[in-house]
């Protein structure tokens, strides 16, 4: 796989580097956000590693511009910053995952192995739920005809849910699925997001899409 490693301390960066070698990756490094989002617009990479606090562009940013220019590539956001808006703008801004300094290697690769892993699976071409359509070769969602905008964490929770229409989905599910099985975060995130994606996909006072089930989890019908 090739990955890319934007981190600002030239040892960190060279000592990810190097175990992620010894993984089999093949490694790029960029010390700063501008270079690194040159690279990312000329270079396919399978997963990045992004700093939030960078000279030049910072992380949000590096991330945002990327998403607009259209790469799926997941992003893992790395923070020394203490902040649980710090992991939701992060998310919001279209970061895949989310982790703290300091971390150990192990829980990084973890991670890392993760998002390999989720990046890799096939999906249907298209899902629907009646008027909700799910387009999961392009990533896009119409609702009643009306092209809906969705960040990629939003639009991963939201094709979950509409793939397992029916069935009661558990916040623990959902974050394994969405955030992986090693995240350390609050669950109350899924709650921010489904709040996210009721505000997009539930229009005029209609009764929301998205069925709450006390106690368990969430339902599209």
């Amino acid at each position: 796989m090739k990955l890319l490693i934007v981190e600002d301390e030239e040892n960190i960066a060279q000592y990810l580097a190097k175990n992620l070698e010894a993984q089999g990756h093949s490694v790029d490094i960029a010390f700063n956000g501008s270079d690194a989002l040159d690279m990312i617009l000329e270079k396919p990479y399978d997963l990045i590693t992004l700093d939030i606090i960078l000279p030049g562009l910072n992380g949000y940013e590096v991330c945002r511009a990327a998403r607009a220019e259209g790469i799926e590539a997941p992003i893992l956001m790395l923070t020394a910053k203490d902040g649980e808006y710090d992991e939701v703008d992060a998310f919001e801004m279209g970061a895949d995952d989310f982790l703290r300094k300091p971390f150990s290697l192990v829980v990084l690769l973890a991670r890392i192995g993760s998002l390999l892993r989720r990046g890799a699976r096939n999906r249907t071409a298209s899902l629907e739920a009646d008027d909700l359509v799910v387009d999961t070769a392009s990533r896009s969602v119409t609702c009643a005809g009306r092209v809906v905008e969705l960040t990629p964490r939003e639009y991963d929770l939201l094709e979950y849910l509409v793939r397992n229409r029916g069935t009661v989905v558990s916040k623990q599910d959902l974050i394994d699925y969405i955030w992986g099985s090693d995240y350390l975060g609050s669950e109350n995130i899924v709650e921010v997001y489904i709040r996210y994606l009721r505000k997009k996909i539930d229009v005029g006072g209609a009764e929301s899409r998205i069925t709450t089930v006390r106690g368990i989890g969430y339902m599209v019908a």
